[in-house]
């Protein structure tokens, strides 16, 4: 009988702790059934949303033969238009937007590294559901009221600052707004704060960890134990290394400035692929060629669909995210469609020699391999109308040594491990510890100097 008796009571615990970490069980834990027909709804009303009040949406509607009536249920989605970063480019600033600017309250944007920067725009609704949207991933990580976050992603016109400053602040914790860079004084701070949760880019927050290493504090004085990291792609390997050196379990959180910013996606305790928040943001997995949708599970292009949103909603639009989907149950309890870790992006894709070859690759033999740093930078070049491909890759420094041939030998397993998995030679070049320049926002990994 008492052993029963603490079974039940060990299943009450760990029942109660799993409603602890989910933010709004009715919608994350609600029934396929119930959820398709919340999507179908939801999507009718905007076809005719955007069809009465973006005029880029309703000339598309008329080339189709399209109407509004037309959609009937989210089966119907596949009828509409595509959307992708070019419409918004050439719709700069806010010709895509659906409501008077007297309801816009909140106007981000992409930076703009190659060509006009990509504006969204919010109302006061859409910032309410960017916030719940986030505020759902925080609770998975294990986030209360109680913590203390540090937000070290940029404020101000990218979305990841404010993003998550705001669901933060709606889940009842504490936020040092730091935003990015000034590395010292985020050590200090965390320190000093008692920081408990990290936000930031998962290059930036290994940058930290580096740092921690030479800081005049011991580790068990930092109380910092969970790390929500995005805005670039990692890998499990990352992950890992994140964990150890921090001393935190790290959570990917996935998030598009076009689709609303960080909170689209997040993954719960189970770790086992990363759950959309697929009523608010409709996804879909296209070949990336033909835009036909793919089985369940097949990797493709990943696709978004606004189902609620005010002020810019976009319909299709084509992230060049390649990913898949997966509808089963989590052992978590929600219902909510789990995504496939990132592989890479359509356009971030390389082709060396006839080979794809994506960064996230490269990475994961880097971190699979014990004496070396996640840090590299890819050089890609053309010369006598061949493809030259140079990787810089930093050795860690108890490996780093003037030994010619113990770094030659090195290069040589290096250069073998990534012909083997990538099925490519490159020319791996060894740099000491720390002289790949660090990025307090996204990592630059591949330099192509091609004329593609």
């Amino acid at each position: 009988i008492l052993l029963a008796y603490s079974y039940l009571c060990q299943g009450y615990t760990q029942l109660k702790t799993r409603q602890k970490m989910i933010w709004n069980e009715t919608i994350e834990c609600m029934s396929r059934e119930q959820l398709r027909d919340l999507q179908s709804q939801r999507l009718r009303k905007m076809a005719d949303y955007v069809y009465h009040n973006t005029p880029f949406y309703r000339k598309k509607f008329q080339e189709m033969g399209l109407e509004p009536g037309d959609i009937r249920d989210i089966d119907d989605i596949v009828k509409l238009p595509f959307t992708n970063k070019l419409d918004l480019r050439d719709n700069y600033p806010f010709g895509l937007t659906a409501v008077p600017m007297s309801q816009i309250v909140r106007i981000h944007a992409s930076s703009g590294t190659t060509g006009k920067p990509v504006v969204v725009l919010y109302t006061r609704k859409d910032l309410a559901m960017w916030t719940e949207a986030i505020s759902r991933a925080f609770t998975a990580y294990g986030a209360t009221k109680n913590d203390i976050f540090q937000v070290s992603y940029g404020y101000g016109l990218f979305t990841g600052g404010l993003g998550a400053h705001d669901g933060a602040t709606n889940i009842g914790a504490s936020v040092i707004p730091m935003s990015s860079g000034n590395t010292q004084k985020q050590i200090t701070l965390m320190h000093d704060f008692g920081t408990s949760v990290l936000c930031c880019t998962p290059s930036y927050a290994m940058f930290l960890a580096e740092t921690l290493k030479d800081c005049e504090w011991p580790r068990d004085e930092f109380k910092l134990r969970i790390g929500a990291f995005g805005a670039e792609p990692w890998t499990e390997e990352m992950r890992h290394k994140l964990e150890t050196s921090l001393g935190i379990k790290a959570y990917d959180i996935y998030g598009l400035s076009e689709i609303s910013g960080p909170g689209v996606g997040y993954e719960c305790e189970c770790q086992n692929g990363t759950h959309l928040n697929e009523d608010y943001f409709y996804p879909e997995i296209l070949n990336p060629e033909t835009g036909e949708p793919m089985p369940e599970g097949q990797l493709g292009e990943l696709t978004f669909t606004h189902l609620t949103k005010e002020g810019m909603p976009l319909l299709r639009y084509r992230t060049h995210d390649l990913t898949a989907l997966h509808y089963e149950k989590c052992a978590c309890g929600r219902t909510l469609v789990r995504m496939d870790r990132i592989l890479g992006r359509c356009d971030d894709m390389l082709i060396i020699r006839g080979v794809n070859v994506f960064p996230s690759q490269i990475e994961s033999v880097i971190l699979s391999l014990p004496e070396y740093e996640p840090h590299f930078l890819l050089t890609v070049d053309r010369k006598d109308n061949t493809d030259t491909s140079e990787l810089q890759v930093e050795v860690k420094e108890e490996y780093y040594t003037d030994e010619m041939s113990t770094m030659v030998g090195l290069q040589k397993k290096l250069e073998a491990e990534l012909r083997s998995v990538i099925g490519l030679g490159f020319k791996v070049r060894l740099v000491e510890p720390r002289a790949i320049e660090r990025s307090t926002g996204k990592a630059k990994r591949v330099i192509d100097k091609r004329k593609l």
